[in-house]
């Protein structure tokens, strides 16, 4: 798959996500651990709260350091794996070689659909696929606490072009 190194260009309705919720979760994270909320990761933090894409480390450390050019990778690398290890992000990887990030919203869930030329993502919520992987699950006696529906194919301007 080709697709976009940098971010992945994402379309799709808006996401609302209870950014005060996930903020909670980071403090008690940090909280637990023993972690001080430095100004360099207040500012990686709320950049990753304000950003609309599926952002890679290298992304996320390009939009940080627009805001603060003193703040290095390895900064943004360990607030990223901090996020992570928090449950407020999850690590996504659709089949380029890049690992992206997003929130971990349980409660703003969305599937994507990715174009294997272009690397667009398309965000979209679809109410009725949650009852059938229900019912598959319960088909199979499994217990279900999260899925990933990623739909691979060509979006319409690749189609076209």
């Amino acid at each position: 798959m080709k697709g976009s190194v940098a971010g992945a260009k994402i379309t799709g309705p808006p996401r609302v996500h209870d950014v005060q919720r996930l903020r909670r979760r980071l403090d008690a994270h940090m909280r637990q651990r023993g972690l001080r909320s430095t100004d360099q990761r207040r500012v990686i933090v709320d950049t990753f709260f304000d950003i609309d894409e599926h952002a890679t480390i290298d992304r996320l450390a390009e939009l940080v350091r627009s805001r603060d050019p003193r703040i290095g990778y390895a900064t943004v690398y360990r607030t990223v794996r901090m996020l992570v290890a928090s449950g407020v992000a999850k690590e996504r990887r659709f089949g380029d070689g890049h690992t992206r990030y997003e929130l971990a919203d349980e409660q703003a869930h969305h599937d994507h659909l990715i174009c294997l030329a272009c690397g667009r993502i398309t965000v979209f919520e679809e109410p009725s696929i949650e009852p059938v992987r229900q019912r598959i699950a319960e088909r199979h006696g499994f217990e279900l606490h999260e899925h990933k529906h990623e739909l691979y194919g060509l979006c319409e301007q690749c189609r076209k072009g």
